[in-house]
């Protein structure tokens, strides 16, 4: 099958293909969840928005973070000095990756660790290039410019910043998070090439950094309990749904987190209703690294996309961020980590 990332497909087609890989008989999983449960809640830090709303800003300050130029390199080397500020022990992993015309590039992951001596540890988790290509845009003449990723790329990022911020406040006493900004996740096959025959039909085009960071995972035997990925978590207009692929290899934890977000008041953003899946970097952390991890990650029922009407365009700008979704996901997940903490 042809699988593009950023492609819903049907979720019986995901349900056929995951049994057949997995050499199973019986049935997938499926979304039957529906109810609420009540969960004493933990206290928690509060996400403040406009701090990072102030790391978007910053991140775009640098111009397309595109895999391998000069622009990337100045903010990898930003947001790695910006982890270490809030006590985060930071490494870089480099890679030679392979993009879908056959260039070699070097790609960086940057791996931040709070509290790095607690062997139980969980992952958070974002990509922090950006598109080389608006090949989405409405405008067939911006195919070819690349793009702000204030929302695809930047966002993800700032959250992660604003809740390790936070961690280094109230730091956690019974396991370790692993902030992982995963590099090379949108240099895939652009739209407007999709005619050419590139390695695999474009499916492995994407995600590249997710993929070497799980590959020296596994061969490290690095474990976590899970793993929450962000991607674009900041749109205007965005809301949440439980996508298909998490909840076939994470039910559990996309249950937890939905129900977090419902029951601390952002039912409005975190819908209870089922996605449709994707290729992202979760299912590199799933499915090399074996650490069942989710993803959240709009999904809009109109409009040109079902990411968003800024996808992959020009106007993925910080104009077009919505710091009250921003809190949404930060307030969420922090919520979700310090109940972990017990």
């Amino acid at each position: 099958m042809y699988i593009m990332k950023h492609s819903y497909w049907s979720l019986l087609a995901v349900s056929c293909i995951i049994a057949l890989m997995a050499g199973c008989k019986g049935k997938t999983r499926v979304n039957t969840w529906t109810g609420l449960d009540t969960i004493p809640l933990s206290p928690c830090p509060t996400f403040e928005e406009d701090s990072a709303m102030s790391h978007i800003v910053r991140q775009c300050g640098f111009g397309p973070r595109i895999t391998g130029t000069k622009e990337a390199d100045s903010c990898a080397m930003w947001i790695m000095r910006m982890f270490g500020s809030y006590g985060c022990v930071v490494k870089e992993q480099k890679a030679i990756v392979t993009t879908w015309e056959g260039k070699q590039l070097t790609c960086r992951n940057i791996i931040a660790s709070h509290n790095p001596g607690a062997k139980d540890r969980v992952i958070v988790c974002a990509h922090w290039d950006t598109r080389p290509w608006a090949d989405n845009d409405p405008d067939k003449g911006n195919h070819h410019t690349p793009i702000a990723g204030a929302n695809d790329g930047a966002s993800g990022v700032a959250v992660m910043l604003e809740i390790a911020r936070n961690l280094s406040r109230t730091p956690l006493k019974n396991y370790g998070i692993d902030f992982i900004c995963f590099d090379a996740e949108d240099m895939g096959l652009p739209q407007w090439a999709e005619d050419a025959e590139p390695k695999e039909n474009g499916q492995d085009t994407w995600c590249l950094g997710s993929r070497a960071w799980a590959e020296q995972a596994a061969s490290e035997a690095y474990s976590a309990r899970y793993g929450i990925l962000l991607d674009m978590v900041g749109g205007r207009g965005t809301s949440f749904s439980r996508e298909s692929m998490s909840m076939q290899y994470a039910l559990p934890i996309v249950d937890m987190l939905w129900n977090l977000a419902i029951q601390i008041g952002y039912g409005d953003y975190f819908k209870l209703r089922e996605g449709g899946a994707l290729i992202d970097d979760h299912i590199n952390v799933n499915t090399i690294a074996g650490i069942p991890c989710i993803d959240v990650v709009p999904y809009c029922t109109d409009g040109p996309s079902s990411f968003g009407p800024t996808w992959h365009t020009v106007d993925d700008t910080v104009e077009n961020i919505d710091p009250a979704v921003l809190k949404a996901v930060g307030q969420s997940v922090l919520q979700m980590i310090y109940n972990d903490d017990k």
